[in-house]
């Protein structure tokens, strides 16, 4: 698929290795702050919602957002600590970033927590990367090629029954009200239900060790950099009504939850669809 000609994106192959290149350094410049904190002593605040945020989610998102200011000054970027950058309201160029998917894990010492880098093209996830600053595992995914790990490709495995299925959440707390009936749908017919990873989770998916991944209240900087990797490993990834999960980011959007589920076989996806019943 090299050289393949992506012109009806407006862009070319050449361009996509560009962009990888970036998020490259950009996963590195992350994964440098956040080594320096990892299981070290470091304050925990509370945001508005409750949710935990350290100076390693901050310094690592600064250190991300320079280097995609150096080398794309015309692209915006979406953080997930600091929303909107860029002069103006939209741009066909987007990068979404969460510089600690799963700050739980990362602040109990846990290294199953990741760095979430997207860049959108009119709207469009068409580079995504999961990296494991810890572990030093780099999941890549890019629009019309295969999912690579540290530059070797992998693929989501075969799994036709819900049943053999091994499936991965967060946290079963996380799901509320009819959400959390659907999930326990879900749940009560796999083979081997899981918990704790975060976007680990996908990127275990991806690669072909678990099978399912079902979350509800994702925020778009959670989920549009598992798209390019879940797919390029020949997986699939959808909310739970089986659309498309798509984010028009601009200096007015504010971070709407989403409801996703990942499968690596369309035939267990479909049987998850069905169970889900979500309307």
């Amino acid at each position: 698929m090299k050289g393949m000609n992506f012109g009806k994106l407006g862009f070319q192959a050449e361009e996509l290795d560009r962009f990888v290149e970036v998020g490259n350094k950009v996963a590195d410049a992350s994964g440098e702050v956040i080594r320096k904190y990892f299981r070290k002593s470091f304050v925990i605040l509370d945001k508005e919602d409750l949710s935990p945020v350290t100076m390693a989610d901050r310094d690592a998102e600064e250190s991300m957002v320079s280097i995609i200011s150096e080398n794309f000054p015309s692209h915006a970027i979406y953080g997930e600590e600091n929303g909107w950058r860029c002069e103006r309201d939209k741009a066909d160029f987007v990068w979404v970033l969460d510089p600690i998917d799963g700050t739980k894990s990362f602040i109990t010492g846990k290294p199953l927590f990741g760095t979430l880098i997207a860049l959108l093209h009119k709207g469009k996830p068409i580079v995504g990367i999961i990296d494991q600053p810890v572990l030093k595992e780099r999941w890549i995914g890019m629009n019309g090629r295969r999912t690579t790990l540290n530059g070797q490709e992998v693929s989501a495995r075969s799994c036709r029954k819900l049943s053999q299925a091994y499936l991965y959440t967060t946290s079963p707390h996380l799901f509320n009200g009819e959400a959390e009936e659907a999930f326990i749908r879900v749940r009560n017919k796999v083979k081997v239900p899981l918990y704790g990873c975060d976007c680990y989770a996908y990127a275990l998916l991806a690669s072909g060790h678990v099978d399912l991944v079902i979350e509800s209240g994702l925020k778009p900087y959670d989920f549009l950099s598992l798209i390019p990797v879940i797919e390029g490993a020949g997986g699939l990834i959808t909310d739970w009504k089986g659309r498309d999960l798509c984010w028009e980011a601009s200096s007015e959007s504010g971070a709407p939850s989403f409801n996703v589920v990942a499968a690596g076989d369309a035939e267990v996806h479909k049987q998850v669809l069905d169970l889900l019943q979500w309307t």
